[in-house]
């Protein structure tokens, strides 16, 4: 890829099932963790920090996409397990958000 960059396949996916989302003046910080119901506290592995213009690109991305989801597989449960049948196959189940401000 020109730049050094990895492409689509190279990239490792990590599953998450725990978000911390902070911001200060100037950037955004979103941690992305797994939380399990035997583990004290979330296993947080990765942080992403950005710009406010990106960051809202990214809700505005991933708005658009839950949509296009919902349209395809029916509609997206408001809480965890609400409606999920397969929720035991999940790791880490139950997901959660917690949002925090100014890091």
């Amino acid at each position: 890829m020109p730049g050094g960059g990895k492409g689509p396949g190279d990239l490792e996916g990590r599953y998450a099932n725990y978000f911390e989302i902070g911001h200060n003046a100037f950037e955004f910080l979103v941690d992305f963790g797994q939380l399990y119901f035997e583990e004290p506290g979330a296993q947080m592995h990765t942080r992403i920090v950005t710009s406010p213009i990106f960051a809202k690109k990214l809700a505005e991305t991933l708005n658009r996409a839950l949509c296009q989801y919902e349209q395809a597989h029916g509609r997206v449960p408001d809480e965890a397990g609400e409606g999920e049948a397969d929720s035991e196959a999940r790791p880490g189940n139950p997901r959660h958000l917690r949002a925090v401000k100014d890091p």
